[in-house]
């Protein structure tokens, strides 16, 4: 018999219906630095995919941004009615990471969403990050929910939205090297495997936590699990393979699929895993980059996908076609976008629909 879970909260998993998806326009020029024009023209293109089928929430820094941002999206031909232009400062337009968590309590017609606001600190690693740490009030006041802060042995609880994925119904995805590592980018010293366990069970209603290994190569923020490895279904994920052993990522890719064999759900259903490709390693300046058909995003109608210019590209956008036999899955050109190191999962955050 399939286990229940006794919380009060759920955290709906990203294909399940949204009321809207909460992006910020890019203003952190040191995010991409030698890249950032042609950056605007890769966000029209993500903004004109969502707003056709959910409305859009996104952040401009003032009102000549504003402006700018009408300009760029009616070349771009985008939806814009479908677009709600709210102004915040911020330090930067990573919504997925300082975002709150969205919740529903309670089922059905009687279900209450509710932000839970985790602390967003830079990833542990940048000073800028004050401004960010104010969005998730900002969101509440938006939406109209309750905000709570996520504590736990009286302290606020760093986690980014990028270090969890999850599946609706009490599994959640994460990494050692992202919440465990004692030296690097910590975000909560002292705190074990259990800790956050709890922490998961308090706040998002999580039966069981699934823990991987490493992140891949490249990854700035220290071992974030959305570029490596996704649900796609309650009971199935996509892991990112590398078939090369020299590469960077092959051994550590290895381990986790291991780690994953046998593994269940917390229904006790087993989890189906499904290789996706990596592209070749891409690099710009001497330096790796975070590249990753992992880091998709699911809206109410489309699957957008990072594309690199990479023969990869076709492979990853049917292996998930397939996956998500009920939406469009669509590349975005992200070869100047990874350059920020991060691409379309890491700037967006769903807003679930009141079911």
């Amino acid at each position: 018999m399939a286990k229940q879970s006794k919380h009060t909260y759920r955290l709906p998993a990203e294909w399940e219906k949204h009321e809207a998806t909460i992006l910020c326009w890019p203003t952190n020029t040191t995010d991409w630095p030698g890249k950032f024009v042609p950056i605007h023209w890769v966000y029209s293109e993500i903004v004109k995919k969502i707003a056709e089928s959910e409305k859009v929430i996104l952040l401009a820094q003032n009102s000549k941004q504003r402006e700018f941002i009408k300009r760029v999206l009616e070349k771009a031909h985008a939806n814009i009615a479908n677009v709600d232009l709210s102004l915040l400062a911020t330090d930067r337009s990573w919504m997925r990471d300082s975002a709150p968590v969205f919740v529903l309590e309670g089922a059905g017609k009687k279900a209450i969403r509710k932000d839970i606001h985790f602390k967003f600190n830079g990833w542990a690693k940048y000073p800028n990050w004050k401004k960010d740490f104010k969005l998730p009030s900002f969101i509440a006041k938006v939406t109209g929910d309750e905000l709570i802060t996520a504590e736990f042995q009286s302290r606020h609880v760093v986690l980014e939205g990028g270090s969890i994925d999850y599946n609706g119904q009490g599994t959640l995805l994460t990494t050692e090297e992202c919440l465990l590592d004692p030296k690097i980018q910590v975000r909560n010293p002292g705190f074990s495997k259990s800790d956050y366990e709890n922490l998961f069970k308090q706040y998002m209603g999580i039966d069981k936590v699934i823990w991987l290994g490493d992140g891949i190569a490249g990854d700035d923020t220290h071992g974030h699990v959305d570029d490596l490895c996704r649900f796609v279904n309650p009971h199935t994920v996509v892991l990112v393979s590398e078939t090369d052993s020299t590469d960077a990522n092959y051994h550590k890719l290895m381990e986790n699929k291991e780690r994953l064999e046998g593994m269940t759900t917390a229904r006790g259903e087993k989890i189906d895993v499904i290789p996706l490709p990596m592209p070749k390693a891409l690099v710009f300046e001497n330096m790796r980059l975070p590249a990753s058909y992992a880091n998709f995003y699911i809206t109410n109608q489309y699957v957008l996908v990072p594309t690199f210019n990479d023969p990869m590209d076709k492979i990853a956008l049917g292996t998930l076609q397939e996956l998500f036999p009920e939406h469009l899955v669509t590349g975005i050109h992200s070869t100047d976008l990874v350059w920020g190191l991060g691409t379309l999962h890491c700037l967006s955050h769903e807003l679930p629909a009141i079911q």
